[in-house]
């Protein structure tokens, strides 16, 4: 933390599991607050994640249609998957991509990671580009059920133009995918 910041931080006084499940570990803090004030945070800490932005030779995006339950309908989103405990953020890439959609790549490119609820959760999405893809043999968790689709990405402009493609770990993809081809955030693609 940049010593400018020390006068915004909030320091725990008393932290209690709310709630432990199968991934999701839901917590109440007690918090000083900068002004010797207290208060209580309710957060979520999570293992962490992985997307991954598979660019097919023909400019098209390999994408996931899947049923999300909290939001009660099906979602168009990259290929994401939880890290296991202590994995590496590009292992879990690979074998993501390969279960979720039977594809390998031959090149990867790390773009970065994003913090999409930091009100709320302390998870961080790990975002990997691949390239050079081969299609294999999908091997799907049990209980996971989704339909692989491809799209451009104008296509992929225009449902977020008309607020159809609203999951925010996607949109950041897009965006780092649009700002890539733009040449104004590089990648640095490193074989597989």
């Amino acid at each position: 933390m940049a010593e400018a910041d020390t006068h915004l931080v909030e320091r725990p006084l008393e932290s209690n599991q709310v709630y432990q499940g199968h991934f999701l570990d839901v917590r109440r803090d007690r918090v000083a607050l900068p002004d010797g004030s207290t208060s209580h945070r309710e957060y979520i800490r999570h293992p962490g994640a992985v997307m991954v932005v598979p660019l097919l030779d023909d400019g098209r995006l390999l994408m996931e249609r899947q049923y999300r339950y909290p939001m009660g309908r099906v979602m168009l989103e990259f290929p994401a998957g939880k890290l296991d405990a202590g994995e590496d953020p590009g292992v879990c890439g690979r074998r993501e991509l390969l279960e979720e959609t039977g594809y390998s790549a031959a090149e990867w490119a790390y773009a970065g990671v994003l913090h999409n609820a930091i009100a709320y959760s302390d998870e961080g999405i790990h975002i990997f580009f691949a390239r050079g893809l081969t299609r294999g043999e999908q091997k799907l968790d049990e209980g996971e059920f989704l339909e692989l689709v491809t799209h451009t990405v104008d296509d992929l402009d225009r449902l977020a133009a008309r607020g159809e493609l609203t999951d925010a770990k996607t949109l950041i993809g897009l965006l780092w995918l649009q700002r890539w081809q733009q040449g104004a955030w590089p990648l640095d693609w490193r074989p597989a």
